[in-house]
């Protein structure tokens, strides 16, 4: 191309073939006055000298000379007369340079609903552009040539896996989300994680614009964990109990091993199999109400029904209540439990007032403490008279 090499007096420009370059260092350091600097619609030159950004050129065709860039007078070449001009020149993309792969592993994280300890990785990709080509020259890229834009592409990938490492943590614990239905909140995480990304990559002139084939997924281990449990979850539940699911897969496993001869079914097993019968045999028990929580959106398990009150009974004497096994009341030292007829023996039903065998009232005195009745004499029949 017409400039590329020292000594050209014509036009400084991008090569057709580094067009896709986030930086591109201009190879001369001398470069003769009056050359034409062409700045395409998406770039921004930018002068160097000693490390220090000394001027920028924005698009368009630009002459190398003092007079109408007056900033190039610190590079002129006093030797040449003030025809060379010392410096680096940069360009510097400022379009959206898209599909930058990232991913990897982001932490290892307790699932709300589950409790197990999962393993999370994220891949997908972004769209990256210069806002302050400066400070990306000062504080990220320096003074080399970028042929290869992983250089930077790559680093803001590990700036991006740092905040999704510290974000989806914090989210995942703070607002209890389950993993199994994480792809559900997706869009706010790309939201927060491009800005908090950004806020990182201020200071070297970068911005995310936006990301693409965002996913956040479970290690292959992990979804199979999580998969079992959620399946036997569901399965506990239609059973009534785990208890209840666990015979079914024992007596499953049984019946198939049996089809098959009964060559795939240890002792043990079958031993376990003889005493499932007597469990088989009983009633099914009412499944418990489902209840939130359940992995993928489904119901978990209703708290457990709450103990039975403790048995009480009523003091026949004074009508207060006490537990229940007492053989006296604590308020009036009255006997407890079933109460007995003072005149017959006979057992009182609760809360009567007669006694059924005698008839006697309750709480009367004993017979054997009633005063003493005198027998009656029948009289004695006439005698004859004498004679």
């Amino acid at each position: 191309m017409p400039g590329f090499f020292p000594g050209a007096r014509e036009n400084i420009a991008v090569p057709d073939d580094r067009k896709g370059q986030i930086v591109f260092k201009w190879p001369d350091h001398e470069i003769r006055r009056f050359t034409h600097a062409i700045v395409a619609p998406d770039e921004v030159a930018v002068f160097m000298y000693q490390g220090q950004v000394k001027g920028t050129l924005p698009p368009g065709r630009h002459s190398i000379d003092a007079t109408e860039l007056p900033f190039l007078g610190i590079f002129a070449d006093a030797l040449t007369g003030g025809n060379l001009y010392r410096a680096e020149l940069y360009f510097v993309g400022n379009r959206e340079f898209t599909q930058n792969r990232f991913g990897g592993k982001i932490d290892s994280v307790q699932d709300p609903v589950s409790t197990l300890i999962v393993s999370l990785r994220v891949f997908g990709d972004y769209s990256l552009k210069v806002v302050e080509p400066a400070s990306l020259l000062v504080n990220l890229v320096g003074t080399v040539d970028v042929t290869d834009n992983s250089a930077v592409t790559n680093w803001v990938a590990e700036q991006l896996l740092k905040v999704l490492r510290t974000d989806v943590t914090k989210q995942i614990v703070r607002n209890g989300w389950p993993i199994l239905g994480l792809a559900a909140y997706t869009e706010d995480i790309e939201k927060a994680i491009i800005e908090l990304a950004n806020q990182q990559l201020a200071t070297y002139g970068l911005t995310v614009a936006r990301m693409g084939n965002f996913t956040i997924s479970l290690d292959d281990e992990s979804q199979k964990r999580l998969e079992q449990f959620s399946k036997d979850t569901a399965y506990s539940r239609l059973a009534g109990s785990f208890q209840g699911y666990a015979a079914g897969e024992m007596a499953l496993g049984a019946g198939q091993g049996m089809a098959q001869g009964g060559g795939a079914v240890s002792p043990a097993f079958m031993a376990a199999g003889f005493g499932l019968g007597g469990q088989m045999a009983q009633p099914v028990q009412a499944a418990p109400a489902p209840g939130p929580g359940f992995p993928g959106g489904g119901g978990g398990y209703a708290p457990a029904a709450p103990a039975p009150a403790a048995a009480t009974v009523q003091c026949p004497k004074c009508q207060a209540v006490s537990p229940a096994g007492g053989r006296f009341c604590p308020s009036c030292g009255g006997p407890l439990g079933a109460t007995h007829c003072t005149g017959c023996g006979a057992e009182l039903a609760p809360g009567a007032r007669f006694c059924a065998g005698c008839g006697q009232p309750v709480g009367a005195a004993p017979a054997s403490a009633a005063p003493p009745v005198p027998p009656v004499v029948p009289p004695a029949p006439p005698q004859p008279p004498a004679g």
